[in-house]
């Protein structure tokens, strides 16, 4: 496989020994070679990790150089010791990724964290991971997938996108890495990301575009439903592509391709939730306002009784219809409809006859089972991804600390 990597970044992810398990990377650092411009959107818990508080206030920013993101740990819950570790990691990382004639200042880094809550980070560790992956920055294939590898905690695989386009003369890299698996709630989840490209964009841009493009894809994934403290979504971009920031047109495509990479991302976080058999893609149609549309996906998503007849391949129409019903806002009944694989089994209010056999075979034989569900006339509509709920989801969480 191909990647496009944006030039002028430069990656690595190192085994520090945070995690328990040896030689597993939970250590990364991303370097810009010149200031970028950085966004940031964040969990919308009230209980927020120190990485979260500090980058808020970073964030937008123009003159961004160093992510720096550490797993196995997510010091939440930490108190004052834990702001004081965030910004230690960030002087860590601008110290160990200056130069002679490049210094970083500390205030120009982001910081990430992911893991255990209410656990102080193990510095030491911390410190010497840092110091590794500023020796082994690289700008190829290799360092940005040992990179990715450093973010993961329960993630069964890394989650990483890339895209190439041309546009006035122009060539634009976008590159994306994200981790999740569980703990993973609308509006953010138990998630981080960073989107690297050499587009040039102010800092006022990145946030717009990052803003409108985790409205279409991050905040609308679910596992079961629980927002962390630590949900971090970062937008870099440096410039190195050349020429002034993006016009209205460019920035339009360039938007475009964002939230496509974005929605490819944040599919593969449910389809890796903790134990899954299935991913669930549930489209909301005929609502009032998307608003109304997104309320109602959400809700069918966290229904336990929804995912779990996914898990049992028991196409169970009773569980989606009346969870779009207790989802809070207006609905016409007599104009509910449900397919469910294409599959219709409800229309205007009343069910309709299909073979429950062939129903379930069609969610047995696809990992993706679709949910189309329509709720009235109106044009409010919207797409969310969930995954079912298994034995093993119960089982690994159950042991997750212990």
């Amino acid at each position: 496989m191909e990647y496009y990597l944006p030039k002028g970044f430069r990656f690595a992810g190192v085994a520090a020994g945070i995690k328990s398990r040896p030689g597993v990377k939970d250590v990364t650092l991303i370097v810009s070679d010149v200031p970028a411009s950085a966004a940031g959107v964040y969990t919308q818990n009230q209980v927020v990790a120190a990485p979260v508080l500090l980058d808020r206030k970073r964030t937008p920013t123009s003159a961004a150089r160093v992510v720096v993101v550490n797993s196995g740990n997510a010091n939440a819950c930490t108190g004052t010791r834990g702001d004081a570790d965030a910004v230690r990691m960030c002087q860590i990382a601008a110290a160990a990724a200056s130069s002679p004639v490049d210094s970083i200042a500390a205030e120009r880094a982001l910081v990430m964290s992911t893991g255990v809550i209410g656990r102080f980070l193990p510095m030491d560790k911390i410190d010497s991971g840092i110091h590794s992956a500023a020796q082994q920055l690289g700008y190829g294939q290799a360092a940005f997938l040992d990179a990715a590898d450093g973010i993961m905690t329960t993630d069964a695989a890394r989650k990483v996108t890339t895209r190439r386009y041309e546009h006035s003369g122009r060539t634009i890299n976008i590159a994306g890495m994200a981790k999740g698996a569980g703990m993973i709630g609308p509006n953010m989840s138990t998630m981080l990301c960073c989107v690297l490209t050499d587009a040039p964009l102010t800092a006022d841009q990145a946030q717009k575009l990052l803003h409108a493009a985790a409205n279409k894809s991050f905040n609308n994934i679910s596992v079961e439903g629980h927002t962390s403290t630590n949900d971090t979504m970062l937008l870099l971009a440096n410039g190195q592509a050349g020429g002034s920031p993006l016009d209205a047109q460019a920035e339009a495509i360039f938007a475009s391709h964002l939230e496509q990479m974005c929605i490819e991302l944040a599919k593969q976080i449910p389809a890796d939730g903790e134990g899954a058999t299935h991913l669930i893609e549930i489209d909301v149609r005929g609502a009032r306002t998307d608003a109304d549309a997104r309320q109602i996906a959400h809700t069918v998503a966290g229904s336990n009784l929804v995912k779990s007849a996914v898990f049992g391949c028991d196409p169970n129409w009773g569980r989606i219809v009346s969870a779009a019903g207790y989802a809070g806002v207006p609905i016409d009944a007599a104009k509910l409809a449900l397919k469910l694989n294409s599959i219709e089994l409800f229309r205007n209010g009343e069910p309709v006859a299909f073979d429950a056999k062939l129903a379930s075979q069609a969610i047995r034989d696809n990992h993706l089972t679709h949910v189309l569900l329509t709720v009235g006339d109106g044009p409010g509509e919207c797409r969310h991804w969930t995954s079912d709920l298994t034995l093993d989801y119960v089982r690994f969480n159950s042991e997750y600390t212990t």
